[in-house]
Formats: structure tokens, sequence, C-alpha cells
């Protein structure tokens, strides 16, 4: 019973000591949840006062998601102001998005297809929110929301990468994109690719570990892409299951050449045998 009470009273002092208030990742999902409606889902035009209703409302909610990891009520609300007078920017910058894939994907019909069953827009979305808390100075806070987004869409994106306009993510499923990762304008990524470090260490913390992306690159799926040195040239092709640790000029095409035999499956040979 001892131990029990001193374990109650470590996570007591822990919890205690932790500079984070009360902070509630339901509602953090919910605000997310709810912006994305507000900006692009018909149901939510009504007229123009409900919107501002709701935007008021949105402020609010994440006013109150910042303060209570800051703990400073002028300080929350001036970030607050900042991030809802950078939102029409960003949602330009997502209607790009969406032209992209209206554009390039031929089993797209509609914007309403993509405003309701593209993850990989989703997940864009998230990740351009988030991106602009980080940039505000606000860390925890885009680091839930962008998780958020990958538990729901299995895509992964740092909120401290830069992303350009016109991006586009098909399927997406496994897609990682790291912190200090820089892709241009025009770029499609496929399911699976990988942009991240060569080396995983607390000392390079604050050093460029992810790659540079040109505009109009197209990489395929399962690609591996490493280093904060590895730069993809402007229109490069990158191939599927490709492992990438240097610069490829623009202009490249890069795969992976594996041999795939045909044959007839009424001779086997003699050593072959199943087991089921």
């Amino acid at each position: 019973m001892e131990k029990s009470d001193y374990f109650i009273e470590r996570i007591f002092r822990n919890k205690k000591s932790n500079s984070i208030g009360f902070f509630d990742k339901n509602t953090t999902e919910v605000f997310v949840k709810e912006l994305y409606k507000v900006l692009f889902l018909p149901q939510h035009i009504n007229t123009e006062d409900k919107l501002k209703k709701d935007f008021a409302r949105l402020h609010n909610t994440l006013f109150n998601l910042i303060n209570s990891i800051i703990g400073e009520k002028n300080r929350a609300d001036k970030l607050a102001d900042q991030f809802f007078e950078a939102l029409p920017e960003i949602y330009d910058q997502l209607i790009l998005d969406a032209e992209a894939i209206l554009e390039f994907d031929p089993a797209t019909e509609s914007p309403e297809e993509i405003l309701l069953a593209y993850p990989g827009y989703f997940a864009t979305y998230v990740y351009r929110i988030s991106h602009q808390l980080w940039n505000q100075g606000i860390r925890i806070l885009p680091r839930v929301i962008s998780e958020y987004a990958h538990s729901k869409t299995g895509i992964d994106i740092h909120p401290g990468a830069q992303i350009g306009e016109y991006f586009f993510i098909d399927h997406g499923t496994g897609i990682v994109i790291g912190e200090t990762t820089i892709i241009g304008n025009h770029v499609k990524l496929y399911q699976g690719v990988t942009l991240g470090a060569l080396h995983v260490s607390k000392e390079k913390a604050n050093q460029k570990r992810h790659p540079n992306i040109e505009d109009h690159v197209i990489i395929y799926s399962g690609a591996t892409i490493l280093g904060g040195d590895t730069t993809i040239g402007r229109e490069s092709i990158i191939g599927g299951n490709v492992w990438i640790t240097q610069n490829v000029p623009s202009y490249s095409l890069v795969y992976h050449k594996s041999e795939i035999k045909i044959k007839d499956n009424s001779s086997l040979p003699e050593s072959l045998h199943f087991v089921i």
C-alpha cells in the first residue's frame, strides 16, 4: 500500500509541475473539424451573419486552446487574432490545392468530391492551419492538430515543413514529411513517400535535416528521400520504391530497376513445395 501511495503522490507531483494547463485534445479536434465545415462544406453557408457568429465562436475556442498552453490571456487573444487574420490567405492556398487535384486527378469529378472524400486534401488543410500556428511561435497545439490528421488519414506532415502552392497528395496513406522539409509549387506525392532525415539525434534539432523538393516534381509511391542537403531538382520524376540521399538534377527520371519473370505455372521445379 505504501508503494501505491508513493506512486500516486509521484504522479500528482509530476502533473503539478507540468507547464501546460488544462489542455483538451477533444476540443482541438472539434475546432479542426468545425473550421473545415465553416470554410468548405455547403450546409454551413446559411447567411453572412451566421458565418460571422461561427467565426466568433471558433475564435473563442482557439483563444481558450492557446491560453490553456501559454497561460497569458492578452497574448493568447493576440495570437488567435493573428491566426484569423491569416485565414483568408490560407483559404486561398487551399483553393489552389483543390484546383491541382481537380486538374490532374482523372478520378475526380467535382470540387465537392475533393472536399468530402479526399484524405490527402484534409491532411493538406490541417497542415496549412497548423503551419500558421507553428510560425506564430506556438508549438504544442499545432503538433496536436497535425497528429489528429495523422490518425484520421495516415498522413504525417510536421507543421514546421514549408509547402508551396498547388500541393497534391494522391491516395496518401503512409506519407511522412519531416519538420525542415521544403517543398515547392505544383508538387505531387503518392502514398508511402518519406521525406525524412538521414540521422536522428537531439544535436541536430536546429539543423536542416530533411530534403528540398523543387517545383513540378512528382514522387511515386514508396520513395524515400533523406537528408537536409538533398535536393530534388525541378520537374523531376521520382519512381516508386527508390532510396535517395543525394541531389537529383532538374528534369531527371529516377527509378528502381527490378527484374520480373513470367512463366507457365504448370511446370514448377520439383524442389518447390507449398505448405499451408
